[in-house]
């Protein structure tokens, strides 16, 4: 991708983007960012004030479960791990952003796409 998406479009899109990544399996705060980044093409780098703010609303609504472990290379690190209700949260928004993507499609290719 050419370049980044500006904040405003990137709105409510970090839940869906983070949800994706830990479906493939436990991360801590650095791997996740990493991982939307390099998923993205670098369009998408969350920054630690979007990124953080959501890992705890996911966990404190379920979707996440996190824990301290210990690291090789420094301090312990808090890794997060998607839930059976963050699967479904996952799907929730992946089909809300599947039909948002191609009404956004059609309206801006117009009618033939």
């Amino acid at each position: 991708m050419e370049g980044r998406i500006r904040g405003q479009l990137l709105k409510g899109t970090t839940t869906l983007l983070v949800l994706t990544v830990l479906r493939d399996g436990e991360l801590y705060g650095y791997e996740i960012a990493q991982r939307i980044r390099e998923r993205s093409g670098g369009a998408f780098v969350p920054s630690e004030g979007s990124l953080y703010p959501a890992l705890h609303s996911l966990e404190a609504a379920g979707a996440l479960e996190a824990s301290w472990q210990a690291s090789d290379r420094g301090p312990r690190r808090r890794y997060y791990k998607i839930t059976k209700t963050g699967l479904g949260m996952l799907r929730e928004h992946s089909q809300e952003w599947a039909t948002f993507s191609l009404g956004m499609a059609r309206a801006v290719g117009g009618a033939d796409q």
